[in-house]
This record gives C-alpha cells, sequence and structure tokens, in this order.
C-alpha cells in the first residue's frame, strides 16, 4: 500500500468523519446546539479542503496511484453519506433527499465497477454535471450544519443558511438524479448488449 502526503489527507478525511458525527453527540454542558453547529461545519470544511488539496496535490507532484484514485471517492462517499444521516437525524433534510444522494452514489459506483470490469469506464467517467452536482452537494452540507444567519455580514446582506443550504440540497437531489440517467443512458448500450450474451 502506497503512502504520501495526498493519501495522508485522504486518510485524514476519513478520520474526520466520526468526529462531525460525534459532535452531535457530546453533552449540552460540554457545547451547546450553536457550538455544535459551527463545530461540525468547520470540521466538515477542512475535511472538504483535504479533497481538493489530495488531488490537486497528487498530480502536482506526480503522486498519484491505483490506491489512491480508489481510497479517494470512498471517503467523500463516507463523508457526505455520514454528513447527510446527521441532517436526517436532526431533522434539517427529509431522509428521500438523503436516500436519492447515497442510492444514487451506490448505483453508479457500481455502475463503474462494472463498466472498468467490461472495459468501457472511460464512457462513465465524471463529466460536468457530476460536477456540478458536487459542488451543490458540497456547499449546501456545511451550510445545513451551520444552520444559521452567517456572523460578520451586514444585515441588507443577511444569509441565513437554513433556507440556502435546503435549496442547494434540493438542485443536488435533482442533479444527482439527472446525473445518474445520463450514466445510465450512456451505459445503456453496454447493459443491452451484455444481457443478450
Amino acid at each position: 500500500m502506497p503512502f504520501n502526503f495526498p493519501i495522508f489527507l485522504t486518510w485524514l478525511r476519513i478520520v474526520l468523519i466520526p468526529l462531525i458525527v460525534g459532535v452531535f453527540y457530546l453533552p449540552d454542558a460540554m457545547m451547546g446546539e450553536v457550538y455544535r453547529n459551527i463545530v461540525a461545519c468547520a470540521i466538515f470544511m477542512l475535511a472538504a479542503l483535504t479533497d481538493w488539496f489530495d488531488g490537486y496535490l497528487a498530480r502536482k507532484w506526480n503522486q498519484t496511484s491505483a490506491f489512491g484514485a480508489f481510497l479517494d471517492p470512498v471517503a467523500d462517499k463516507l463523508m457526505v453519506t455520514a454528513a447527510l444521516l446527521v441532517l436526517v437525524q436532526l431533522a434539517r433534510i427529509g431522509a428521500a433527499i438523503a436516500l436519492v444522494i447515497v442510492g444514487r452514489e451506490i448505483a453508479i459506483s457500481a455502475l463503474r465497477e462494472w463498466m472498468a470490469h467490461i472495459g468501457a469506464s472511460k464512457s462513465v467517467a465524471v463529466n460536468r454535471l457530476g460536477k456540478f452536482k458536487t459542488a451543490c452537494q458540497m456547499i449546501a452540507i456545511p451550510m445545513l450544519l451551520y444552520y444559521g444567519r452567517l456572523p460578520f455580514v451586514p444585515q441588507s446582506f443577511a444569509i441565513d443558511t437554513r433556507i440556502w443550504g435546503l435549496w442547494l440540497i434540493y438542485v443536488a437531489a435533482i442533479l444527482t438524479v439527472w446525473s445518474m440517467l445520463y450514466y445510465m443512458k450512456v451505459a445503456w448500450p453496454q447493459i443491452r448488449e451484455r444481457g443478450r450474451a
């Protein structure tokens, strides 16, 4: 198993996942709701930054590896799934939204694995629609973890992350379904051909 700084950042992201969840189980005497929200949001944002940096540094330093390519999306999916489960438990999003997003990730991961097995992985590579979906999702989740008005913002420009986060997670859910249909459409000729074999 190779080990370098980009892979360390990926492992760090995995280690941060239980902290995002654990913050909400701390006793009220240790940390009130407002501080829980701030800390969970900060941890998620730190984890999201490691996601960007590990890929950037791996390419810049020519430290890409098959193991890193495997571990990175696993860490991403674990992080998003954990955060969505917390948000469902806190009643900040509906279970249906979480199910759509997590279900799509499972389905597309399985599809990509199957397509790689038959030598057609490039046809289901990440596209712009998937990247836009991920961007909406990665902005919405910390907003919903923070769950309040942003401080140090003039009242006339007050940003309530509860509203913005909810709208963005709805957009992410719609794009999730759209991108899944796109990938299925691209893969359908292979699925149909193999089904006949």
